[in-house]
């Protein structure tokens, strides 16, 4: 319990103390202005800098992958920190120099101190004394899935010994890589015999009585027993454990955004929400003159839209059509369409119409990533055709995606383009992070000036 706590709070201790070590370098008078910044700073570490990262197959962490987490992860703080500088009219109070080395200097020194919690952490649980023996009941797929990920994550502190399985190994060929221990029934005296720390049970669900009589014959053992339930072989959204008032339970599709997660993709989108409409909105006006002067209208094209949950929302885009469609048979602009007026041929290829969604994000109505919105006569059409269309709406709807920096923008001609769309934007509730948010906005940047597929 030590170590998991240092290790999530490691980043923060590090920006406490390369805080002082700056400001102290710097002869910095800490007066109550940097002490409100230093308690700020620490609590947003604590919030987007976690100190938990993914780990590869090695002892050591993918410095890679911890040094693009904590790059994004640390520039949104700063962030967030230089517009409460700018709200508040006290940037100008604090030291320019102490402030830049502390924001220069403090993610290398995360990044190293996470690497070397991490090593510690693993070779600690792997020394002689601290890895815990354990053995999987069950062969078959979730269990040979569950070894690998055992003997590939040192982390996890346990050393694979084997399997027990009423099939023999002419039935399990994939078992090679790891002991065939023997039967079900020879766990238990196994375990006695061995002192074996860990039992894992990969039975499949369906046959509950012999999981229940296995568990009948390991009580008078001291292992610790785990029940991986083969639901876990399917296609799940975000799933987890939760406790309904002591009643354990299994979350199979859920937002990704509960929790600390839910705190920190509100707060990135109202701050990147708020940041390009203060230096957009020069060119919004622009734009909606524009509009305005060259034809006949409103500037604001009011569309609706399925947002969280299923529920109806009205989007907002600039005008970029001569007509406004919102019926039960909405469609889809092509290439050449004769719709689209002399500017909204513009603002479609560079995605500008799209600009005034930030003020819907301010709204609580979408996010900046997301699933793209699609009008409602095209979700009604397509939630019948694609299993799982409806699940992309277990988050706000979002201006830019997953799908969208992947080759998914603009027309879907088909219904199997239509279902790529969808699985990309499954592929996103599965594995959001803050840093894959950062990375799908650099890339909508960037595509945006040579994209074809927008029209």
């Amino acid at each position: 319990m030590v170590l998991v706590a240092l290790r999530r709070a490691s980043a923060a201790l590090v920006v406490v103390l390369s805080f002082f070590v700056v400001t102290g370098a710097f002869q910095t008078q800490f007066n109550e202005l940097y002490q409100a910044l230093l308690i700020i700073a620490t609590l947003l570490a604590l919030m987007l800098l976690p100190g938990t990262y993914q780990q590869g197959s090695n002892l050591a962490p993918h410095v890679s992958n911890i040094s693009l987490s904590v790059a994004t992860r640390w520039s949104l703080l700063i962030l967030v920190l230089l517009l409460l500088g700018y709200a508040t009219k006290t940037s100008a109070v604090f030291s320019r120099k102490a402030l830049f080395t502390w924001f220069i200097v403090t993610p290398p020194l995360i990044v190293l101190i996470q690497i070397a919690i991490e090593i510690f952490i693993a070779r600690m649980l792997l020394s002689a004394g601290n890895a815990r023996k354990a053995v999987i009941a069950g062969a078959g797929e979730l269990g040979q899935k569950l070894a690998l990920k055992i003997s590939s994550s040192p982390i996890v502190g346990a050393e694979l010994e084997g399997f027990f399985d009423d099939r023999g190994e002419e039935r399990l060929p994939n078992v090679s890589s790891f002991s065939l221990l023997g039967k079900l029934k020879d766990l238990p005296d196994y375990v006695r015999a061995h002192k074996t720390d860990l039992i894992f049970i990969t039975l499949p669900i369906r046959n509950i009585q012999r999981v229940t009589e296995l568990l009948d014959h390991l009580h008078d053992t001291t292992a610790s027993i785990y029940f991986v339930p083969d639901v876990f072989v399917f296609d799940l959204i975000q799933c987890r454990t939760a406790d309904i008032n002591g009643l354990p339970a299994v979350a199979l599709c859920e937002t990704p955004f509960q929790g600390t997660h839910g705190m920190i993709k509100t707060a990135s989108d109202y701050v990147i929400a708020m940041l390009v409409l203060m230096l957009a909105s020069p060119l919004m006006i622009a734009i909606a003159l524009a509009i305005k002067l060259t034809s006949t209208g409103s500037v604001i094209f009011k569309q609706r839209r399925y947002g969280l949950d299923g529920r109806e929302i009205i989007v907002y885009k600039f005008r970029t059509m001569k007509v406004s469609e919102d019926s039960d048979h909405v469609r889809q602009a092509t290439q050449n369409d004769d719709r689209v007026n002399r500017v909204g041929a513009f603002l479609r290829k560079y995605s500008l119409d799209e600009l005034p969604q930030f003020i819907n994000v301010l709204q609580g109505r979408m996010s900046v990533v997301g699933p793209r919105p699609h009008a409602v006569a095209h979700n009604e059409q397509y939630r019948p055709l694609i299993k799982g269309y409806m699940v992309r709406h277990k988050v706000n709807p979002g201006i830019t995606g997953l799908a969208q920096v992947s080759g998914y923008r603009g027309e879907t001609k088909t219904v199997e383009a239509m279902r790529d769309r969808v699985k990309y934007d499954l592929e996103y509730l599965r594995n959001w992070s803050l840093s894959l948010d950062l990375q799908i906005i650099l890339r909508t940047l960037r595509i945006m000036l040579k994209d074809d597929m927008a029209y």
